[in-house]
């Protein structure tokens, strides 16, 4: 039985502008930026845009009630954590479809987001107690012992494909550890985190946690503001680059989930069946390819690669049916704007002209009732693929598969690593001893045997190279919000 959804005047947040110290506030020059549906194209709303003045208030909000944050007791801590993972599973539905309107990504699969956020926010609220510090042995006449300390405001900038979960999810870590957060949502879609903001109330106390829309003024004030101790980013290489040169000034460390150019290897021993819905799958087609962990290039050993590029494409034809975002048949979203639309046409011309064979899609859908002037691109797959074409190097961010054939492992592994992407992999291989082989040879990090696209809390997640910095998901990310303060006692008598 298909679950029923509110409606979506009802799951709309009332509230259009800034969150900050317990309260909405208009942005203090006024300025408001309308925000779409990307599956119709059109205008939703208008939202507050906080500039470098709301930064600083934010953050000077945010820095008083660290004080107190600070110092309330872990179990207080956990306790309102769990609160807040409650809230959300009880608004699951309204705010999937909050972000199916504002995102483009299909309301059905989007009704996990919010579970998956509070999952994240159960988890960091059990691993409180791991925030210990440890006992030193030194001399009898000295006792040396560590505290794990809260670093202050730390402000996370998350993607706009999965903006509640993200909001949700990041949020847990540092408010575990006694932190004080900022959330700014992309520009793109801001909705879902106003809609959470509301929902949450007074759950916290006033400042701790805050929602800040805006765009680059915005992030970059949070970035180079001397009271933000930390800043975290979900999205794009040039924009991680951006923020880290704006951070350095102050020093302060950064948390990068970035972009992916991410590999799916077959062997040519894989289990056919898994294979071909792991190749599929593993490219998001749900979300229009906007992931970062999205497995792009496929390579194929030349023994299997035409009988599974067949089912494949059968399969991508059957499974995806793009659609209103918010209808819960739809199984494909558009991509999030205009702008989107077309860089991803460029790369699917661009591709043509490099002499890639289009064996599927490469167009925007027609005859559709209900996604007129959305921005789709059907779910595309090039086979023929060479390392230099612009489809092999670049991330793309939209549904555009490049197949390649291999049979040389060495070669095939070159080409693997030979981008600046390093952030996830997949192999698919019976051998035991081959999948660890190619595993320990994967300059990336984070790699799937038979399967693709899961995340499993607990198990570090990040990436190598251009991809990231730092892990997330486990008990390094929350560690990775405190300091370590180092205490020395005299005993001598």
């Amino acid at each position: 039985m298909a679950p029923s959804l509110p409606s979506i005047e009802a799951s709309l947040p009332k509230h259009k502008d800034l969150f900050y110290a317990g309260k909405w506030q208009a942005a203090k020059s006024g300025k408001r930026k309308p925000t779409y549906n990307p599956g119709n194209g059109e205008v939703i709303d208008e939202v507050s845009e906080a500039g470098s003045d709301d930064v600083d208030a934010t953050v000077q909000a945010a820095h008083k009630a660290f004080h107190s944050w600070k110092l309330t007791p872990p179990a207080q801590r956990a306790a309102t954590l769990r609160k807040v993972a409650s809230i959300m599973r009880e608004h699951a539905a309204e705010l999937a479809l909050v972000d199916a309107l504002n995102t483009g990504n299909p309301v059905a699969e989007m009704l996990s987001d919010a579970n998956v956020a509070a999952a994240s926010l159960d988890y960091f609220a059990g691993l409180i107690p791991m925030l210990k510090g440890e006992t030193i042995p030194q001399a009898d006449d000295t006792f040396h012992y560590t505290l794990r300390e809260p670093l202050g405001v730390v402000a996370r900038i998350v993607a706009f494909n999965h903006p509640v979960m993200f909001a949700g999810a990041k949020m847990a870590a540092p408010l575990a550890a006694g932190n004080t957060v900022i959330i700014k949502p992309l520009e793109q879609a801001p909705l879902s985190c106003l809609r959470l903001a509301e929902i949450l109330g007074g759950v916290f106390p006033p400042g701790v946690f805050n929602v800040l829309p805006g765009g680059v003024e915005c992030g970059k004030a949070l970035s180079t503001h001397t009271l933000v101790r930390k800043v975290t980013l979900i999205g794009s290489v040039p924009t991680g680059k951006a923020i880290a040169k704006a951070a350095a000034d102050t020093l302060k460390p950064t948390l990068f989930e970035l972009g992916g150019k991410n590999a799916l290897i077959a062997c040519r021993d894989a289990d056919l069946d898994k294979l071909v819905v792991g190749v599929a799958k593993g490219m998001n087609f749900t979300w229009a390819g906007q992931s970062c962990g999205s497995t792009s290039r496929v390579f194929l050993h030349e023994s299997l690669h035409d009988q599974v590029l067949e089912k494949v494409v059968d399969y991508v034809k059957r499974e995806y049916r793009e659609g209103v975002p918010t209808e819960l048949s739809t199984t494909m979203g558009p991509v999030i704007s205009k702008a989107a639309q077309d860089r991803v046409m460029s790369y699917i011309d661009s591709a043509k002209q490099e002499g890639a064979k289009l064996v599927c899609g490469g167009k925007a859908p027609e005859g559709i009732d209900g996604i007129e002037g959305g921005y789709f691109v059907e779910p595309t797959i090039f086979s023929d693929v060479k390392s230099d074409m612009r489809i092999a190097k670049e991330e793309i961010f939209g549904p555009v598969m490049a197949v390649f054939k291999w049979s040389d492992e060495a070669e095939m592994l070159r080409q693997v690593n030979s981008t600046e992407y390093g952030l996830t992999a997949s192999v698919f291989t019976r051998d035991i001893a081959t999948a660890q082989s190619l595993v320990k040879q994967l300059e990336v990090g984070f790699v799937w045997v038979n399967q693709v696209g899961r995340h499993f809390l607990g198990v570090p997640f990040g990436g190598y190279k251009e991809s990231g910095g730092g892990r997330e998901e486990s008990l390094d990310e929350l560690l990775s919000f405190t300091q370590t303060k180092s205490v020395n006692v005299s005993l001598a008598r």
